[in-house]
């Protein structure tokens, strides 16, 4: 079954196209990466899907519903999480409240009915040991894996991860790849916005490639990888 469905969406901002046509499925369970140079409109395509832009052309389906023209916390309620690149926790507050807070609001929920299901996303998180610690004492990559765990908390069938990997060290990065990878095998829908491949590549199941808001490739990360164009275009490659 199809999780996501974008079909010729388009957005622009003046005589700026950012979005150009684009179209693509995710069916339940897969892992999706998105690549492309800085500009190439990745950030714009994750507010198309979250809501929190419109599109100027185009229909958009999320769970076999048109959301093309719904709000973001409705689509938030309807099952799409989003962590963002820049962590901006609830500095004053602890792990776990910063949890029940995206929880009670993303699930429309009251916070007894979201205890259990907080706790479980610290566990699958690695946040456990860290639950009474105030936000803004957390390190990089516990901020990171706080704002993976809120995205998680409100229950989402879609997870959105924008370049969380950015700005960690390689024994960071991998240790937090293994929680994504977990979080994936365990059935959770993923779409992925990363410049760190070796972090994408070693989790999805597919590449979809951004150039000026235009998809030019979709595939197997290794074929995808070895395409003449995206050599040209991502990689700066003279093929």
């Amino acid at each position: 079954m199809t999780v996501l469905s974008l079909k010729n969406v388009s957005k622009s901002f003046g005589s700026l196209k950012v979005t150009d046509d684009v179209s693509f499925d995710v069916p339940r369970g897969e892992a999706l990466g998105i690549i492309g140079p800085n500009g190439a409109g990745k950030s714009t395509l994750f507010n198309l899907v979250t809501g929190n832009l419109t599109p100027d052309a185009g229909r958009i389906e999320f769970d076999g519903r048109d959301v093309t023209r719904m709000p973001a916390m409705r689509r938030c309620l309807d099952g799409v999480g989003r962590s963002f690149q820049i962590p901006q926790p609830f500095e004053k507050l602890t792990v776990f409240e910063n949890l029940l807070v995206a929880a009670t609001h993303g699930r429309a929920a009251s916070e007894a009915e979201v205890l259990e299901p907080c706790t479980e996303v610290l566990e699958r998180t690695g946040l456990l040991p860290k639950s009474n610690t105030a936000a803004g004492a957390l390190s990089l990559l516990e901020r990171k894996r706080l704002e993976l765990a809120r995205a998680m908390a409100t229950g989402p069938k879609l997870l959105l991860l924008d370049e969380i990997a950015g700005g960690l060290t390689d024994a960071e990065c991998q240790s937090l790849i293994q929680t994504i990878r977990d979080l994936h095998s365990g059935g959770v829908t993923i779409i992925w916005i990363e410049h760190v491949l070796h972090a994408l590549t070693s989790v999805v199941e597919r590449l979809l490639v951004l150039d000026f808001g235009r998809v030019i490739g979709i595939g197997e990360p290794g074929s995808i990888m070895e395409s003449r164009e995206v050599k040209e275009i991502y990689l700066g490659i003279d093929v």
